[in-house]
């Protein structure tokens, strides 16, 4: 699928929650909602600060869109995600029946879309997600570089 002219801009936000929770320490992976033009969920990682393996920005911003939605199926909603979904994420996104993904940066050593392994268009199962991918994958690949380099030049 092409880039929808609107998909840099969702992506532009979605970078800018990556950096917000990159100055926190976390990974730097931002992802919101969009339902009907409006951004209904929007989060960044938060695995470090709440110890929690499940709080990936995909399943926050998810989370988020359900309560404003009053349900839990996506079918008319895309997630701006700034990094490939895991294949965790990429579950819920099936499971959501989300109706449209679009990530920036692969993900080649845990990708579930389409880097390792690729759930969403998985004909085996009862959902498939149409995919944008690689929107703004250099802005969104950059912010990781940067930020694991911090990590490997700290621990030198």
């Amino acid at each position: 699928m092409d880039f929808l002219p609107e998909d840099e801009t969702y992506m532009a936000r979605a970078i800018a929650l990556a950096e917000r929770a990159a100055k926190s320490g976390e990974v730097p992976v931002g992802a919101l909602v969009v339902y009907d033009g409006r951004i209904i969920g929007a989060a960044h990682n938060l695995t470090r600060r709440i110890q929690d393996s499940t709080a990936h920005a995909e399943f926050l911003a998810l989370r988020r869109a359900a309560d404003w939605l009053g349900h839990w199926y996506f079918d008319e909603c895309t997630l701006y995600s700034t990094l490939e979904p895991c294949v965790m994420c990429a579950g819920a996104l099936v499971l959501g029946k989300l109706g449209r993904l679009v990530y920036g940066a692969g993900e080649p050593k845990f990708g579930g879309c389409g880097s390792v392994f690729n759930l969403v268009e998985e004909p085996g199962l009862n959902h498939r997600l149409n995919v944008t991918r690689g929107v703004l994958a250099a802005e969104c690949a950059s912010l990781l570089q940067r930020f694991f380099k911090g990590i490997r030049e700290d621990s030198a």
